[in-house]
């Protein structure tokens, strides 16, 4: 029985261009080689991730690193094959590029995104955790792969956009330099409100908000007179992520805003329209006949 493993094991498959013999066992061996070489380069990649994660390094240059190690990895792994079964590398020249032209062509679209991707990797204009808006879409974005970068919308969305289009489309980074967005809320009195305690109520309902920022600080303009109302904007800037939590500021303001009025006697000024009747010269009423009438 060991005979004839062992004669199995030493059986010759093929020979390589080296001429030497390629057996049984050393192809076995090749495929170990590439499965543990695969899942270690992997692992291997993971642990070092969570070392600098540990150490408080960037997201995104975790990422990259874990990439870099990774590819290099498969690399040592298939010339470490090659090697093994007596395959030179100068075999693969001819061979290689004339796959390369051929693949150039029927693969751009794959190879300009993998570019890209490096692109992105490298100048970081795009950072995972980055609020960004691209295509009327807003998200956050959560990994940024070779090919592609995955984000999430902020309905919940997963949204996976190729990474060419990142770079040749306008892409609004809401957080590239910094968190800070500044947001406004405009709101209309009836006319005849006294307009300075109007202006007062409104920045003491800014000013309350955990979230709105002392510096720079807020203001209150008096933007206009309305067809309808006094106009009043609040300009503040904010600490947050993305345009979902300044809805939420802005509501919460609206809310104080309303609150601070109704103790005041303020009224939130609303569409209307006056209507002049002429009644100098009588008015002539008409009965029309409905046609469903039958009588």
């Amino acid at each position: 029985m060991l005979d004839q493993l062992k004669s199995l094991w030493n059986f010759t498959l093929a020979t390589s261009p080296g001429g030497q013999s390629i057996t049984v066992g050393e192809i076995l061996l090749v495929l170990a080689l590439i499965v543990v070489g695969y899942y270690g380069s992997r692992l291997l990649a993971y642990l070092l991730g969570r070392r600098m994660n540990k150490a408080s390094m960037q997201a995104d240059v975790v990422h990259v690193i874990k990439r870099v190690i990774f590819i290099v990895f498969l690399v040592v792994i298939a010339l470490t094959a090659l090697s093994l079964l007596g395959i030179p590398l100068t075999a693969f020249a001819f061979a290689t590029g004339a796959i390369a032209i051929g693949v150039g062509f029927g693969a751009q679209n794959i190879i300009n995104n993998f570019i890209s991707g490096w692109i992105l990797m490298a100048e970081r204009p795009i950072r995972i955790n980055d609020f960004i808006e691209i295509d009327n879409a807003q998200g956050v974005v959560e990994a940024v792969g070779t090919r592609s970068t995955r984000i999430r919308r902020t309905d919940g969305v997963h949204l996976l956009v190729p990474n060419s289009q990142l770079l040749e489309r306008t892409v609004v980074n809401w957080t590239l330099i910094d968190r800070e967005i500044r947001t406004t809320v405009r709101v209309g009195v009836e006319y005849g409100s006294p307009v300075r305690l109007v202006a007062d109520l409104i920045l003491q309902a800014v000013r309350e908000h955990k979230m709105v920022k002392s510096a720079p600080a807020p203001s209150v303009v008096f933007e206009d007179f309305g067809d309808n109302a006094l106009i009043f904007d609040t300009y503040f800037w904010s600490d947050v992520g993305g345009e979902k939590f300044l809805r939420d500021i802005r509501s919460d303001i609206r809310f104080r805003i309303t609150e601070l009025f109704a103790e005041n006697d303020i009224v939130v000024a609303f569409p209307q329209r006056d209507v002049h009747l002429d009644t100098s010269s009588p008015l002539e009423l008409r009965m029309l006949k409905d046609e469903n009438d039958g009588g």
